[in-house]
């Protein structure tokens, strides 16, 4: 009966959410090119091909604009960039986002300096602002990339839901086990081959398989349990879509970069998060399996009954979302 549930929590997320990997955080950078003179990126989610998030960053009174503001729209965001001047540097400056306090998106902030060396923050609705350092700071790195990654795989909803297929699969707690940690393995080599841009793919294909690869496991679980690779070995199929996802969550540390001088640590806490996100969604679902399957007994109701019924309608929902999931990402191609 394990196998059923999974599915309900399948339905939900479709249903709930209607666009997969929405997780979008803004982008500052701040490149020192000489003592005093910085070049700046800023890059806000964007809202069409019009429009953007009103996001503005506030500078210090004593930082001067020395060039005009050029910005354009590039793929989904809109980008900004500009040249700054403060006397001796930027340390001891603080460094707001004026909008953030209304929307739910988080910016990262890099600060890149001539030797090297890097800093970085994360910004949200309830920490809008904070004061450049000055110095590098490794255990700021690990702290911005761990949370950046947790919260990109508990918003990926593609990703989430691709697991929770791979539940439904697998079945049993050992076969359930084995199957996620292929898939934990694989993705993670290809999100750290990506993140250190030793490979590289174009992200509009990837994002497309990943969501046709929902669709794939949709299927098989609409066509029942049957003697076929997915079902005997779903390790197989965990651990070969896995390489696709893990180059779809490396395009999410190429929107923001890594720090140059911290590109290990970067990356190492980033898929940490990941791990530790996608760890969190496994248990919450068993755990909520469990809770409704003792309330069951409690109440001596039932339950598999009426899962056999819903147990296709499900899975064709999950199907059919993720096809959508699929033909938006396809007509990306062409815009």
């Amino acid at each position: 009966m394990i196998r059923f549930f999974p599915l309900i929590v399948l339905l939900l997320c479709s249903v709930t959410f209607a666009h997969a990997d929405e997780y979008r955080p803004a982008y500052l950078e701040l490149k020192q090119t000489s003592v005093d003179d910085f070049d700046m990126l800023w890059k806000v989610p964007a809202k069409g091909q019009t429009k953007r998030l009103s996001l503005y960053v506030t500078l210090p009174n004593d930082v001067v604009t020395t060039s005009e503001m050029r910005g354009n729209f590039v793929g989904g965001a809109y980008i900004e960039r500009s040249t700054i001047k403060r006397q001796g540097g930027l340390a001891g400056a603080q460094i707001s986002i004026k909008g953030l306090e209304r929307v739910s998106t988080d910016v990262l902030v890099r600060i890149q300096r001539l030797d090297g060396t890097s800093e970085t923050a994360r910004l949200n609705s309830s920490s809008t602002s904070f004061v450049i350092k000055g110095a590098a700071q490794f255990w700021d790195v690990v702290n911005t990339y761990l949370v950046f990654g947790i919260e990109h795989i508990l918003n990926g909803f593609d990703h989430l839901l691709f697991v929770a297929c791979l539940i439904f699969i697998a079945g049993t707690w050992r076969r359930i086990l084995i199957t996620v940690t292929g898939f934990t393995l694989a993705h993670s080599i290809t999100l750290t081959l990506a993140g250190l841009e030793l490979i590289r793919l174009p992200i509009p294909p990837i994002e497309a398989t990943i969501a046709l690869s929902i669709v794939f496991l949709a299927r098989e679980i609409a066509l029942n349990r049957r003697d076929t690779l997915t079902w005997r070995y779903p390790i197989a199929v965990s651990a070969t879509f896995g390489l696709l996802h893990g180059f779809g969550f490396a395009s999410a540390l190429s929107d923001i970069s890594l720090p140059q001088t911290e590109i290990p640590a970067a990356l190492l806490a980033f898929n940490i998060g990941v791990e530790l996100g996608q760890v969190a969604f496994v248990a919450s679902v068993l755990l909520l399996f469990w809770l409704i399957t003792q309330s069951f007994k409690i109440l001596k109701i039932e339950s598999v009954n009426w899962l056999q019924k819903i147990e296709k309608p499900m899975a064709y929902s999950v199907g059919s979302v993720a096809m959508l999931w699929t033909m938006e990402r396809v007509f990306v191609f062409w815009i």
